[in-house]
């Protein structure tokens, strides 16, 4: 069931997504050669405790993974798409790393990704980050009243395949309120003019994930849990928690 939210919901979602960008800001401040993506993790958890509010990716256990997610942060890095869970891994020179992070607060929940690098950079990994920001903005830009998902999507998708770039096709975006996931699906790729209607109220968190190699497919890694492009190329996992409003699309996710 797709929830419209009342103004007043929007207001108490917009202190949850502060309480993300501030936890993601923190974790890039705190990124380095040298540092651990469980001490990352850390990070967050701080971030978190100290605004009082509650992590959505901790425990979750979605019907694919095989136990529950044990962090408050996913920590994909390089050929990691998404869901990558923060262990001893200790950040290298040049890594592009992509962190995941949500916060549920006075029952409202907010979710936000950001990718960037480490060290010295590869100019690739920049123009795939570039790209994905583009993708990220094209479709918040079509998140507004009397278009559609589908438009959001193809938004996206339009992004990403003038640079060449892979979609996996099975993830996207998702409505999101007193749950990280509700009704509907937004796909990053799709048809304009299809899907449900845009309205006032409706919550979005909308997140590109693209590779650099062009392909679509993906793999899953032992874990369980984390996503790697099939054929070793590297991805970016940019993502906004966005309300639909007659003034415009509203980012919930800034710190």
């Amino acid at each position: 069931m797709v929830e419209i939210k009342t103004d007043a919901a929007l207001e108490a979602m917009r202190e949850a997504g502060r309480v993300v960008g501030q936890a993601l800001a923190a974790v890039r401040d705190a990124a380095d050669v040298g540092v651990s993506l469980r001490e990352l993790d850390g990070v967050a958890r701080e971030v978190l405790g100290k605004a009082g509010a509650t992590s959505p990716f901790l425990g979750y256990h979605p019907s694919f993974a095989p136990g529950p997610f044990p962090a408050v942060i996913c920590a994909s890095v390089n050929d990691a798409v998404v869901h990558g869970i923060p262990d001893d891994y200790r950040l290298r020179d040049g890594d592009l790393v992509s962190i995941d992070c949500g916060a549920v607060l006075d029952g409202w929940a907010g979710d936000a990704a950001v990718s960037f690098t480490v060290g010295t950079p590869r100019p690739a990994d920049l123009a795939l980050i570039e790209t994905t920001r583009r993708a990220l903005e094209a479709g918040m830009a079509a998140a507004v009243v009397g278009n559609r998902v589908g438009d959001i999507s193809h938004a996206i998708g339009g992004v990403a395949r003038a640079a060449r770039c892979g979609v996996p096709a099975d993830f996207g975006g998702h409505g999101i309120g007193r749950r990280m996931h509700e009704e509907p699906h937004v796909p990053n790729r799709g048809k304009p003019r299809r899907g449900l209607p845009l309205r006032h109220g409706l919550v979005l968190a909308i997140e590109p994930m693209l590779l650099a190699g062009g392909r679509d497919d993906y793999r899953a890694a032992p874990d369980g849990w984390t996503l790697r492009t099939a054929d070793g190329s590297r991805a970016a996992h940019i993502e906004h928690t966005v309300a639909i409003t007659d003034d415009g699309p509203r980012i919930l996710t800034l710190p």
